[in-house]
């Protein structure tokens, strides 16, 4: 590795910072100092992790480098969930379904309408592909309106949930829906996924090489182990806050998802400012699908292996939410064309999500 691709300090020592932080959980009382440090390392190993998929995604190219950030995203969401539903299996039955939302919710209106705003601020108006988009929004209405809408209407049992048989399908049909997704993005019509305009030159000034990659590789794969396990220790702590602070469980979920595609975020948010809608789209939306295609089947493997509930059903605000954000969706990614005013609504039925969620 020359001197030049020497990576910077900080993203291989915050997650070896974050590593000693949680082996020191063990070894001392979970207290406030020791939360305090956790979340500290938690939020630089989360930056790291997105630092070297987003080399990885450059050393590979588009659209495999936007797959790799939104799969490494998703893995780190689905070990969260996973780890505190086999912590507190009878509380949280309804995690998968908040989290997954929530997630969808600020993929959809939060990261795109601030993708869309940046960039209509800075550029005016900018394009992307609307056979790309469509492809996106069409797999992630069906893997929504399969995952959180139809088991309020099933009778096989009652409540928000989906009998035993049903889970399976439904995971096995979502796992289908999410593969036959990446087939169409990365083999059959990957040029519907690459951006309008030609890359800058600066663009590939430094990319990455081989060894670098397998590097950042590693490191991705030590910084995704420290966040699970970091997020996992402070889980409890975030639930006694929602508890004191008196406000719906379901915050808990918000709090993860947002957590885990803060660096995402960001991300997409400076491709859009770098006149790079396409890239935003394709990790907004991406990690929207991989965010339910991927998740669903492992906490259905969970809660069939380990015999304990699984609530999936909104209830009918969330429903209405979901419906208002598919359709202001489908509208914006319509045209190729996108301005600051698309955003601006975005943003605000973000903001609606937030106080309903809050205030319900």
């Amino acid at each position: 590795m020359t001197t030049s691709e020497r990576l910077p300090l900080w993203s291989w020592a915050c997650p070896a910072l974050a590593a000693i932080v949680l082996l020191l959980s063990f070894a001392f009382d979970k207290g406030s100092a020791i939360a305090a440090l956790a979340a500290v390392a938690l939020f630089g190993a989360v930056f790291a992790a997105v630092y070297h998929a987003e080399a990885i995604a450059h050393r590979v190219g588009e659209p495999f480098g936007t797959l790799v950030l939104a799969l490494a995203v998703t893995l780190i969401e689905t070990a969260l969930i996973v780890s505190v539903m086999i912590a507190a299996p009878a509380q949280n039955a309804g995690l998968a379904r908040d989290t997954v939302f929530a997630a969808v919710m600020i993929v959809c209106n939060g990261i795109v309408g601030a993708c869309l705003l940046a960039g209509g601020v800075r550029h005016r108006e900018q394009v992307f592909q609307i056979e790309g988009a469509s492809s996106a929004l069409v797999v992630l209405v069906a893997l929504t309106g399969l995952t959180l809408v139809l088991p309020n209407y099933t009778t096989s049992v009652l409540g928000p949930l989906f009998s035993a048989p049903q889970l399976v399908f439904a995971a096995i049909v979502s796992l289908l829906l999410y593969v036959s997704f990446i087939f169409v993005q990365t083999i059959r019509h990957r040029d519907y996924f690459l951006p309008v305009q030609a890359a800058s030159p600066e663009q590939h000034a430094s990319v990455p090489s081989a060894a670098t990659a397998w590097l950042c590789a590693g490191l991705l794969l030590v910084a995704l182990v420290v966040i699970v396990g970091l997020a996992k220790l402070l889980t409890p702590t975030v639930e006694s806050a929602v508890a004191r602070l008196g406000v719906p469980d379901a915050v808990v979920g918000i709090v993860i998802a947002a957590l885990v595609l803060l660096p995402e975020g960001l991300a997409a948010v400076r491709a859009a400012l770098g006149n790079r809608l396409q890239t935003s789209l394709n990790l907004a939306l991406g990690s929207a699908l991989a965010t339910i295609g991927l998740t669903i089947p492992a906490v259905t493997s969970v809660s069939l292996a380990r015999h304990q509930p699984l609530e999936l059903g909104l209830d009918a605000k969330d429903q209405a939410l979901l419906l208002l954000t598919l359709l202001l969706a489908a509208m914006t990614l319509s045209t190729g064309r996108t301005t600051v005013l698309h955003g601006i609504v975005h943003l605000l039925i973000f903001a609606v999500f937030l106080f309903f969620a809050v205030v319900p």
